[in-house]
C-alpha cells in the first residue's frame, strides 16, 4: 500500500526516511527536517493506521515494512525512527541490512515491558476528545510524562494531526486498533542489532527506553554505535530539538 508521505528539501538530495511513533504522524518531523533539509531530502510517511494513510489492517511488522518500502525512495540509505518508528527501523536493519548505511534511533521503543504495553493499550480504548487544539496540547503537559518543549512548537506540530468530527470535537488522526496492535509488537522480543553505524539519541528523563537495551546495542555494535543523551523526555525532537538535530547532523555523512 502507498502511504501518505510528508517531504521537505530538494528531491535531488540523498533521502532520509523518518518513521514516527504510535499515535503520531509524519508531519511531526517538520521542525527537525527544517534543520537538516539543506543536506537531505527528508521523507516521512504516515504509517498504516495513522494520519492520512489508510487505516485498514493488518498492522503487523511485515505489513508496516512493506508499506514503507513501497512508499519511500528506493535508493534511501539513511533511516531514522522515533519510538515505534525506531522499532520498525531496527526491524528493517536486522532483516535487510544492505538497505541502510546509517541508522538513527530517537528514543526507540525497541521493547516495552508487557505490563506497560497492556496499560497503554487499555488507555487507548477510552474515548478522548478535545474542544480546541490548545486543550489537546495541554493534555500532553498534564499527562505526568516529561515534556519540556515550548507550547507553541507542540501546538504548531499537532494542529494538522487533529481532525474535527461530526460531534464538533477534535480527535487525533489515528486508528486506536492499529495503536493497540503496535503495543503488542513492542511487547515482543526486539530484533538483534544490525551491523550498521547507529546513532542512539535518548531523552535524559524518558519513560520508555530501557538501560539494558542501550547496553545490548553497545555490546553488539561497539564502535559502530554512538549514544547521545539529550535533555527532556521521550519526544526528543520536541524537548531537545536543537541538540537532536545537531547529533544527527554530526552523524550523517
Amino acid at each position: 500500500m502507498k502511504l501518505h508521505v510528508h517531504e521537505w528539501g530538494d528531491p535531488s538530495l540523498p533521502a532520509l526516511v523518518c518513521l514516527h511513533g504510535v499515535t503520531s504522524y509524519g508531519g511531526r518531523f517538520r521542525d527537525l527536517a527544517a534543520r537538516i533539509s539543506d543536506r537531505y531530502h527528508v521523507v516521512a510517511p504516515d504509517l498504516r493506521g495513522h494520519g492520512f494513510s489508510s487505516w485498514e489492517p493488518p498492522w503487523d511488522v511485515n505489513t508496516h515494512l512493506g508499506d514503507i518500502l513501497d512508499s519511500v525512495p528506493a535508493d534511501a540509505r539513511a533511516w531514522l525512527g522515533h519510538s515505534f518508528g525506531g522499532r520498525l527501523a531496527a526491524e528493517l536493519g536486522a532483516r535487510e541490512p544492505d538497505r541502510i548505511d546509517r541508522l538513527v534511533l530517537l528514543d526507540p521503543a525497541l521493547q516495552v515491558l508487557p505490563h506497560v504495553a497492556l496499560d497503554l493499550s487499555e488507555l487507548e480504548r477510552l474515548d478522548v476528545s478535545f474542544a480546541t487544539v490548545e486543550e489537546a496540547v495541554q493534555a500532553r503537559y498534564d499527562s505526568g510524562r516529561v515534556l519540556l518543549a515550548p507550547r507553541d512548537l507542540v501546538i504548531s506540530s499537532d494542529r494538522d494531526h487533529l481532525e474535527r468530527l461530526a460531534d464538533g470535537h477534535l480527535r487525533y488522526r489515528y486508528c486506536k486498533s492499529a495503536v493497540i496492535a503496535a503495543w503488542s509488537v513492542m511487547a515482543s522480543a526486539p530484533p538483534p542489532p544490525a551491523g550498521i553505524p547507529t546513532l542512539l539519541v535518548v531523552g535524559a528523563e524518558s519513560w520508555l527506553t530501557l538501560d539494558e537495551q542501550s547496553a545490548a546495542y553497545a555490546a553488539a555494535l561497539g564502535s559502530l554505535l554512538q549514544v547521545v543523551t539529550v535533555p527532556g523526555g521521550h519526544t526528543v525532537y520536541w524537548d531537545a530539538l536543537d541538540e537532536t538535530a545537531a547529533a544527527i547532523d554530526m552523524f550523517l555523512p
